[in-house]
């Protein structure tokens, strides 16, 4: 017998064996190691001394010794109207391959953790359950007059923002009629966006309280970065939202709502705006991320935010500068403010009736790769 082959393929089939014991602890509960041979996370029995019950000791604590593993009854439900947006990482910018209009975003490659979204912008019929909540619970505190003023959606934006335009339809019944209900609320300013986040934060972890659960992440506007990726839809260099590079499909259909053929608003199948779930969805599940209202984004306006900002989460918060961020392109914009690098913005203070919103809520942890 050849004792030297057979001790060859033996030594061969360990280390086939090591290497997948190796492989196979990647990823498992596990695989962050063990202080010592006699630990074992999650327990129950006695402690490694070997001593018995323990006295008063608070929870996550026995026999001297730490044994906190996770808490029971977390998890992170995907919130009412939002899909969960992947973690990714991508060149920002510009995917145009016109140099004036590559100067307008520089690219630069970033990462963004998973976030949920908003599937549509905020409607019309969801922004009045804010507003009934502030005119019935918090007009002592705020005063009708600021409520109005500031929360309340400007209606005659729809006259002040176009001269010589008829806008009184849309003035009196954009807002109040149920026709409209489905449609994206307008003059709303980036001040009052920021505030229906915070008081939708507190309408939900207010119940998840009562109902003895873990509150959830707040809910904020998207971060330059972040509106940027979830426009995309996965696709790392996508001009528009579906891809590249027509903003129509093979039928002729226009695929979004905005300005199109020299100013036929009509073309695409509505004059003003449309209703937030209109047109397809891109590949995260996200209607409109290019036309039909611009977006506000939680970022603060510079011209060299490549410049000023990391690569990671990137966000550039800065409260004296009055200029947001608004992406996406509106209902009265040429296609080149539908692509998905063109960055616009607008005063913070400002209501217009081509600007909106949507949410997003951080997800906690990283999700399951499938």
């Amino acid at each position: 017998m050849n004792f030297q082959f057979v001790e060859k393929r033996l030594i061969w089939g360990l280390s086939i064996l090591a290497m997948a014991v190796v492989l196979n602890s990647c990823g498992s509960k596990n695989s962050g190691g063990s202080k010592t041979l006699s630990s074992k996370k999650g327990s129950s029995g006695k402690g490694i001394l070997g001593i018995g019950k323990a006295g008063k000791e608070v929870p996550g604590v026995q026999n001297g010794e730490i044994v906190a593993t996770t808490r029971k009854g977390w998890s992170q439900p995907t919130p009412y109207g939002m899909v969960l947006v992947p973690s990714g990482s991508y060149m920002m910018g510009q995917a145009d391959e016109e140099v004036s209009r590559a100067g307008v975003n520089f690219n630069k490659r970033v990462t963004v953790a998973a976030f949920y979204m908003d599937d549509t912008e905020i409607t019309n019929h969801e922004y009045r359950q804010f507003t009934y909540a502030l005119l019935k619970d918090s007009v002592s505190v705020l005063g009708e007059d600021k409520i109005m003023s500031e929360y309340y959606p400007d209606t005659t934006v729809w006259k002040r923002d176009f001269t010589y335009h008829n806008g009184d339809p849309m003035t009196e019944y954009y807002f109040s009629s149920p026709a409209f209900d489905q449609y994206p609320v307008v003059g709303v300013s980036w001040v009052a966006s920021k505030y229906f986040c915070l008081w939708r934060s507190k309408l939900m972890n207010d119940y998840r309280r009562k109902q003895g659960q873990f509150i959830l992440p707040r809910f904020e506007l998207p971060s330059e970065s972040e509106w940027e990726w979830a426009a995309r839809g996965g696709r790392a260099s996508a001009k528009y939202p579906w891809g590249n590079p027509y903003i129509s499909n093979a039928k002729g259909c226009l695929l979004a709502n905005f300005k199109p053929h020299r100013g036929n608003y009509d073309a695409d199948g509505y004059s003003y705006t449309a209703p937030a779930n209109a047109y397809d969805p891109n590949d995260f599940g996200l209607y409109n991320m290019a036309g039909n209202v611009a977006e506000w984004c939680e970022d603060a306006y510079a011209d060299n935010a490549v410049a000023v900002t990391w690569d990671l989460n990137t966000v550039n918060k800065d409260a004296d500068e009055p200029r947001k961020v608004t992406r996406g392109g509106s209902w009265k914009d040429i296609a080149y403010y539908l692509e998905t690098g063109t960055r616009a913005y607008e005063l913070e203070q400002n209501k217009r009736s081509y600007i909106g919103f949507r949410c997003m809520m951080r997800y906690l942890g990283r999700p399951k790769q499938n």
